[in-house]
């Protein structure tokens, strides 16, 4: 069974995007947007799904690939670093 049922941080994700899809679907719908905005709209939800992904990857290091006792200061120093490249 997953852990990740239980991570609010990851669920808050998760339930943003599905607003910020719904968003865009609505716009489409509606076509009272520009294409402007939509693009706008989808580079939001792209940054938000980096945002994810950065989340699920330091979950799954610190929960299934580094011993317990990891150094924290050294996990950060990588997240950032991986956080520049996404």
């Amino acid at each position: 069974m997953s852990h990740l049922q239980h991570n609010k941080k990851i669920l808050n994700r998760i339930k943003r995007l599905q607003g910020q899809l719904n968003a865009v679907e609505t716009t489409v719908i509606e076509g009272k947007s520009s294409c402007m905005d939509i693009l706008q709209q989808v580079a939001a939800i792209k940054g938000a799904i980096t945002g994810l992904t950065n989340e699920l990857i330091e979950e799954q290091l610190t929960q299934h690939v580094l011993p317990a006792d990891y150094n924290a200061q050294e996990l950060e120093k990588f997240l950032g670093l991986l956080k520049k490249y996404n």
